[in-house]
């Protein structure tokens, strides 16, 4: 600073400022906006689910037919996450950011006036795309604002934001059903969802300026450093600007993220992001039917139980998040999945044989230590392992593959537990967080601490020898 003046003279000064700034409680506000959509996304996954007996009784659905109205969602977001990666990667993230809010309310507004299971399952997909593209841009924008030390934190408290959300979403059913909204109920909770996306693309249109790390690399010095002092609020001088021009980025091939260098990274956050989703969604779904036995027979009582045992994501995102630092992401997911493995083991082989109250508690520590580890981390590992150029396509890729992994998650489980039955059900699916216990004690990689811009420049000089050699 100079004068009471930050001073610019290359991007390198304003990737060196946000690397070293403290954090600040507009930064802080900022991330928090940026992961409103975290919290829709995991309101309208889980919304719909407390509704499945109105959608039945007033559509009329088979169980094949529930199935997809409910699986179509993530479908939808594994294709928002691939496109939405690649294009905030080339236009910007405050561009997409907008365009995908904008999505997100008239896909939930039309959701809940659907009049057909047809037109239910056209919305969720556009809502799934919606979400899709969102979350690849949240991960790169808060990246890109945090600095050097706060980013892995940062990027962590999504998993806060997910079990809040999922709380919260149980809340609002019990208040809009002791408000006697009746068979109307499911729509009244969907339409909720539109009026959070209404609220947050609000706030992002006031607060939310462009990234100053993808602009200091895509942009003209001058116009980078103006968003920089308005994200910030601080005064920017700019001393000989440089003139050479960086080229814009067209298109990233997707086959970067195998080459030598990204292969090992983008594996591992594949296979972390893609078990914890499997995990999850196995003894997610079981989460409601463990609330009726502990909490008794009745809506009620299920949405309570729901809502309690889901604060146990809460406090293990939580702690997760202040532990990202010292203990960075490939640790914090083997700590989770050991967790995670020993809960759902425990669950194999005690239901039936001991009281409801402690499996409630086994589910809780599985949300525990699956918020704490690879829940968060999977996605954590995807942002920071990527330098700006690639951190849009790379955060989408492996936001994408998670998707699969939900997908089979929600067909696996009934059909598993059909035919088997909850004990063997959990064991078998506990080899989902096994795969991805032995992949993060295999792949060594650790993005947490590492100065991943330093790679940038060579990254994009590799883009542009490829698409020039084409």
């Amino acid at each position: 600073m100079k004068n009471g003046e930050f001073v610019v003279k290359t991007k390198d000064d304003i990737i060196r400022f946000i690397d070293q700034n403290p954090t600040q409680k507009r930064a802080f506000m900022l991330v928090l906006i940026a992961l409103g959509g975290i919290f829709l996304e995991a309101y309208d996954l889980t919304i719909l689910g407390t509704a499945t007996d109105q959608l039945i009784k007033q559509f009329h659905l088979t169980a094949a037919g529930l199935s997809v109205i409910m699986t179509i969602m993530p479908f939808g977001g594994m294709i928002g996450a691939l496109v939405g990666g690649l294009y905030t990667d080339r236009f910007g993230r405050k561009l997409m950011f907008l365009i995908d809010l904008i999505l997100l309310v008239i896909s939930s507004f039309g959701a809940a006036l659907s009049p057909s299971p047809q037109i239910l399952g056209f919305f969720r997909f556009f809502l799934g795309i919606g979400i899709g593209i969102d979350v690849p841009i949240a991960f790169s924008f808060i990246t890109e604002l945090s600095n050097f030390k706060s980013r892995g934190k940062y990027t962590n408290y999504w998993q806060v934001f997910w079990y809040l959300a999922t709380t919260s979403s149980a809340l609002v059913v019990i208040g809009l059903y002791s408000l006697g909204t009746g068979n109307t109920l499911w729509r009244w909770s969907v339409a909720g969802g539109g009026l959070i996306a209404l609220a947050v693309l609000i706030l992002r249109l006031m607060f939310l300026k462009e990234s100053p790390m993808w602009a200091a690399k895509n942009l003209p010095l001058k116009e980078a450093t103006e968003i920089l002092e308005k994200t910030y609020k601080i005064k920017v001088k700019l001393e000989q600007p440089d003139v050479s021009e960086d080229k814009h980025l067209k298109k990233v091939p997707l086959k970067i993220l195998f080459n030598k260098r990204y292969r090992p990274r983008t594996i591992l956050a594949t296979a972390i992001k893609t078990t914890q989703s499997l995990q999850y969604y196995a003894v997610g779904l079981y989460i409601p039917l463990i609330a009726v036995f502990v909490m008794g027979e009745g809506k009620l009582q299920s949405l309570g139980g729901t809502a309690l045992i889901n604060l146990a994501g809460i406090l293990g995102g939580f702690i997760g998040a202040q532990l990202t630092f010292k203990l960075g992401s490939r640790k914090l997911s083997i700590f989770g999945y050991v967790i995670v493995i020993i809960a759902m083991l425990s669950i194999g082989f005690s239901y039936g044989g001991v009281p409801m109250w402690v499996i409630a508690l086994l589910v809780a520590l599985f949300l525990f230590g699956h918020s704490a580890g690879p829940g968060s981390n999977g996605m954590t590992m995807g942002a920071l392992s990527f330098p700006t150029s690639l951190r849009g396509l790379g955060s989408g890729f492996v936001e994408g593959s998670s998707r699969l992994g939900s997908m089979i998650g929600t067909f696996a489980f009934p059909i598993i537990l059909t035919n088997f039955g909850l004990s063997k059900t959990m064991l078998i699916l506990s080899l989902a967080p096994l795969i991805g216990l032995i992949s993060a004690l295999i792949i060594k990689w650790e993005p947490v601490g590492k100065d991943i811009e330093r790679e940038d420049e060579e990254v994009r000089e590799e883009i542009r020898l490829q698409t020039t050699a084409r």
